[in-house]
């Protein structure tokens, strides 16, 4: 693993990512959608390997949302197929630098093979310890807390604090994340982890997805360390303790 830069004081220790712009990146050039995807998958290889460089132990990417089959029928094919490749070219490289691969959401909607090769990954990479790469795939954050909510019904417990709900998400036994980045401009979190990023640090940039790389995560970094993480807490509160 690299040095870390001498300028960046303060590295998340999990940063959450909403991955968009794909689309608009490729419209703005005269390419199909696809295209987009294709080259945003390469951002995501410079992204992953970045963070490992940083020294972030948890990097959790927006990769389908549990909305997104609701696309083009061929763009929805197009994805599920990026998502075989990238498995194929990608884990190998992922488990020789140590990292965990898991893929959480509702995964029993996608086709038995890619079911099997995501388990594949995630069985293969499962005891590495360098970083962890968690896909959000079928993933909505309303429907995770469902998830939980029932799971929870179900082993009937009657009395359930936040330290439940928490051994009942899908990101059960992983930090909340220090840092959401979302690209391409847009101010909203889109379902996207809504339990977890109750205290995150938002970075938003106008930069698409596919044109986000070291250099525009290392942007975010800095900009992360330059915030003061008050927890519902006050100025004051803070330096009292320091």
């Amino acid at each position: 693993m690299t040095s870390r830069p001498h300028d960046l004081k303060h590295i998340p220790q999990h940063i959450a990512i909403i991955m968009d712009g794909n689309g608009r990146w490729a419209k703005k050039r005269g390419l199909p959608r696809i295209a987009g995807h294709k080259k945003g998958a390469e951002s995501l290889r410079e992204v992953v390997k970045a963070c490992n460089e940083l020294g972030v132990k948890y990097l959790t990417v927006y990769a389908f949302s549990t909305e997104n089959w609701q696309r083009p029928e061929d763009e929805v094919g197009f994805l599920m197929r990026l998502f075989m490749e990238a498995i194929n070219n990608e884990v190998q490289k992922l488990h020789k630098n140590k990292v965990r691969i898991r893929f959480l959401g509702r995964l029993e909607k996608f086709s038995p093979e890619l079911r099997e090769k995501m388990k594949w990954a995630m069985e293969l990479t499962k005891e590495n310890l360098a970083g962890n790469l968690n896909v959000m795939v079928n993933y909505g954050g309303r429907a995770e807390l469902v998830d939980a909510f029932n799971a929870i019904r179900a082993a009937g417990m009657d009395k359930i604090d936040e330290g439940t709900v928490n051994r009942y998400l899908y990101t059960a036994g992983i930090p909340d994340p220090d840092l959401l980045i979302r690209t391409a401009n847009e101010m909203r979190v889109s379902n996207f982890l809504l339990w977890q990023i109750a205290y995150s640090e938002l970075y938003v940039t106008d930069v698409f997805w596919p044109d986000f790389g070291k250099q525009e995560l290392l942007k975010a970094v800095e900009e992360y360390g330059k915030r003061e993480r008050r927890y519902g807490k006050t100025s004051e509160q803070l330096k009292s303790k320091s």
